[in-house]
């Protein structure tokens, strides 16, 4: 996957309407603006959340000592692998992490290059070591390796999580609404394919019980993020506007959360907080 950030809550343009009184939560007025209190006392004020876009720049994480020749080496690596030279890229990209190791990026794109040679066991290597450079995200690699292990333990088919992020490239949302369906109802436990089968949902009651699902099959961390994120969400557009706070606020303080959840936490959050 060769986004550069990490971009919109899932099921937000379906929920921007939500509102409600949110006086409950707020300080003194010449204090700050309370939005949640964990129980350990740590709060998240207004402020605090005012200018929060729901991106993080994985880019940069282990990237303020990068030499110039590093980063023009991976650059080619990617372009290479867009031509389809794929071990030349691969060559390219190991040059790389070569002369700045503790760079996830090359790596990660090397274990995207291995998915796409089919080489899953190589890619699984790379993703795991992606995951323990930046252990709190990088991309999709949370994500990659958990799905690639259980694909290795036998428990999904050799291919699936190429096969999810195959989905990345299908344009016509009704084509890939039923690949989504195919892939969810061939493989119940697939938690990634539940997240996305809750974006094709038309009712609320649909989301709710594809989120559900989703969080009842084991998920790796990034995928349960963006799972309760998006059920916080639904919850405040059916009225539940305390739990949905409770949820939001527990994620964007929890220190186990991942980058993409922590963001996209404190994004819905400042969302519900200044709706009226």
């Amino acid at each position: 996957m060769r986004t550069t950030l990490v971009v919109v809550v899932l099921l937000a343009s379906a929920l921007l309407s939500v509102g409600c009184n949110r006086d409950g939560g707020r300080a003194d007025k010449e204090g700050p603006v309370i939005i949640f209190r964990g129980a350990d006392g740590r709060t998240l004020t207004l402020e605090e959340l005012n200018g929060v876009t729901g991106t993080f720049q994985y880019e940069i994480l282990g990237a303020g000592d990068v030499p110039a020749e590093a980063s023009a080496l991976h650059e080619r690596g990617r372009k290479a692998d867009g031509r389809g030279e794929y071990q030349q890229a691969v060559t390219l990209l190991t040059r790389a992490s070569e002369l700045a190791p503790q760079w996830p990026y090359p790596i990660y794109d090397r274990a995207y290059t291995y998915l796409l040679m089919k080489d899953f066991a190589a890619a699984r290597a790379d993703y795991e070591k992606t995951v323990a450079l930046a252990p709190r995200g990088f991309f999709t690699a949370i994500t990659a390796l958990d799905i690639l292990t259980r694909e290795q333990k036998g428990e999904f088919p050799p291919g699936t999580y190429l096969t999810y992020l195959l989905l990345e490239w299908v344009d016509d949302r009704a084509k890939r609404a039923e690949m989504v369906q195919q892939l969810v109802s061939a493989l119940p436990r697939f938690a990634p394919g539940w997240k996305e089968q809750a974006v094709f949902a038309e009712q609320d009651s649909d989301r709710l019980a594809a989120i559900e699902k989703g969080l009842a099959a084991e998920p790796d961390g990034e995928t349960r993020g963006m799972l309760e994120i998006n059920k916080a969400l639904v919850l405040d557009r059916q009225g539940e506007h305390e739990s949905a706070i409770r949820l939001l606020g527990a994620l964007a303080l929890d220190p186990k959360s991942t980058y993409g959840t922590e963001h996209l936490a404190k994004t819905a959050l400042a969302l519900l907080a200044t709706q009226k």
